[in-house]
């Protein structure tokens, strides 16, 4: 059985802003530093973590970094497969703006052309699918028996959590919410996949 323990990144101010990061290099605001440093403490007490994979945008790498400080000597492998949605020209608009001004790259009433769909310089929500479920599946397999941290995005996320409880794609990104720093545990044993804890943010407390 392989553990794995992803974490969305801490807040950043285009997050308060209600803006899509996607690939830009959005850094964390004092509330997120502070988030991931709390968060780091919590999982440290949770789980004896081996190995650390994250996304390379430059939140989830500083989100890493101070989750890692409460582990000790224990280094990261950042990589593009747990990126966040690439939307190319559309990054930095408002959520609310692309969903009335180009409602074909989110999920709506025709869920599959809208998954299939590219923005300009972008990529659609079936590649990071793909690449995300992908990687996953190879770090179980690369790593079984070993408890892994990974660091990414909400998009990701909620990826992985309709992947591991077989739900489309459509359900697994329109019906999860991810906090800052919210932690979620999967369970892998071969191609089983379970989910054991969803959106955890108990290092508020």
């Amino acid at each position: 059985m392989t553990r794995v323990v992803a974490v969305r990144h801490g807040e950043t101010d285009w997050n308060r802003e209600g803006r899509l990061q996607g690939w830009a290099p959005v850094p964390l605001n004092d509330t997120g530093r502070e988030q991931a440093a709390a968060a780091g403490a919590w999982l440290a007490d949770e789980y004896d973590v081996d190995r650390v994979f994250g996304s390379d945008s430059l939140r989830t790498r500083q989100t890493a970094e101070a989750i890692l400080e409460s582990f000790g000597d224990l280094p990261a492998e950042y990589e593009r497969h747990w990126r966040e949605r690439h939307l190319g020209i559309y990054q930095g608009l408002t959520y609310a703006d692309v969903e009335e001004r180009f409602p074909r790259f989110g999920l709506g009433e025709s869920a599959h052309e809208a998954a299939l769909a590219v923005p300009e310089s972008g990529e659609s929500l079936r590649d990071v699918a793909d690449r995300v479920t992908d990687r996953f599946a190879e770090v179980v397999d690369e790593h079984a028996g070993e408890t892994l941290l990974v660091v990414t995005h909400g998009g990701p996320l909620h990826v992985l959590l309709g992947y591991a409880k077989g739900l489309s794609l459509q359900d697994a990104l329109g019906t999860h919410h991810q906090s800052n720093c919210g932690v979620n545990e999967f369970r892998a044993d071969g191609d089983d996949v379970e989910v054991v804890r969803g959106n955890v943010t108990e290092w508020r407390d």
